[in-house]
């Protein structure tokens, strides 16, 4: 059992010092797709919470989403322009606007979790689908704050002086390479999925994740061994929120221009597909399906020259794009997992996870020979026997 621990603790450590050292070797365009990775790893924890470890369906996240993309842009972001193109905002500190933006996307979902602590299952998920929509309107028409159709800029973040662009420090080079925004940005984004992979597997193991798991079980089951139902539903779909408000406003630094298209119904089935192929209910299978789903469009826009039935973007070749290929792919992945293996790509580890080898029985024991002495004196009839 032992050297099973130490070997995954190896696996864990090897991988952690590959992702620190991917900024020194990987070029704009990777580091640029894994900050989205790692965005797409925040918003699938928190529905995997929501959904695999609660029970409740939600076809609502990119909403909530776009509250912390855009709650980051207007927080950290001034007033520019006039007229119909005028943009307002805060001008808080970056780091300031980072924390309100997270703090407004868990709000938001604390407004709505009423109705999610009345509400489960395709209910839910209808009642939810509702704020796309909401969203789109609101994001399309509320010029002054979210710049319309064609978005607004996205400020960039800043902590003590130092930026995660490409301004100050100028030049900055770690080992003669050069570090710009994205080498800098990689860290944070590495910070924030560390903090929500520990928060959400510390979650899940207490008390709170085995009220949840009772609650995902049966409601009426939980409620008997006393665990309010209605408050753990709402609690859940707030910490959904906030995991989703950090997504988003990682996504909106990644990609430093937030527009409403991006935050649509698609989004949302995105991280349904997520968290199916990876396994309800594991934070681990969560992460990486939100890494193969978000990377396998950039994936198959780079090498779509090389793959059969794929065109490259903007090409009047006969083929699929790369969007709808990587659609049709972890669509595919999505049925085969429900038909094969239900536990998703979490359980096909612990299937085929290297097993402890079965402990030895113990000995069983030796009797010890008991010697009666043959020289004690049994009592005549009729006498008593001496004391």
């Amino acid at each position: 059992m032992s050297e099973l621990i130490t070997g995954r603790r190896a696996a864990a450590a090897a991988g952690v010092l590959v992702l620190l050292a991917l900024p020194f070797y990987a070029d704009g365009f990777w580091l640029q797709s894994g900050l989205f990775a790692m965005a797409a790893v925040l918003g699938a924890i928190g529905l995997g919470l929501l959904t695999g470890t609660a029970g409740q369906l939600s076809l609502g996240h990119s909403f909530f989403l776009a509250v912390g993309a855009y709650g980051y842009v207007w927080f950290s972001g001034g007033a520019s322009g006039s007229g119909p193109s005028r943009l307002t905002g805060l001008g808080l500190p970056p780091l300031l606007a980072l924390v309100l933006a997270i703090a407004l996307a868990g709000a938001a979902g604390a407004v709505f979790s009423p109705i999610a602590g009345r509400l489960r299952g395709m209910y839910l998920g209808v009642a939810t689908l509702a704020l796309v929509f909401l969203g789109q309107h609101v994001m399309l028409n509320s010029r002054s704050v979210t710049g319309g159709f064609n978005g607004r800029p996205v400020e960039p973040m800043a902590l003590f002086g130092f930026s995660f662009s490409d301004a100050s420090p100028r030049g900055l080079a770690v080992l003669g390479v050069p570090f710009g925004g994205l080498e800098r940005l990689w860290y944070l984004g590495l910070a924030l999925v560390a903090l929500g992979l520990f928060t959400a597997r510390n979650l899940q193991q207490g008390r709170p994740g085995r009220a949840l798991a009772a609650l995902r079980d049966s409601g009426t089951a939980a409620a008997v061994m006393g665990v309010p139902v209605a408050r753990y539903r709402c609690a859940a779909f707030t910490v959904s929120c906030l995991y989703a408000g950090a997504g988003g406003a990682l996504t909106a630094l990644a990609f430093k221009r937030v527009v409403p298209d991006h935050f649509g119904l698609a989004l949302s089935i995105d991280f349904l597909a997520m968290i199916v192929i990876g396994g309800l209910g594991s934070v681990g299978g969560a992460a990486a399906a939100a890494v193969l789903v978000s990377l396998l469009p950039q994936v198959l826009t780079v090498y779509a020259d090389r793959l059969p039935l794929i065109a490259p973007a903007g090409s009047d070749a006969f083929g699929a794009t790369p969007g709808e290929a990587a659609r049709y792919l972890y669509g595919a992945a999505v049925v085969l997992i429900l038909t094969l293996a239900p536990d998703g790509l979490a359980g096909l580890a612990r299937r085929y996870r290297p097993r402890r080898a079965p402990a030895a029985a113990p000995a069983a024991p030796v009797p010890v020979p008991v010697t009666v002495s043959r020289t004690a004196t049994r009592p005549s009839p009729g006498k008593e026997p001496t004391p």
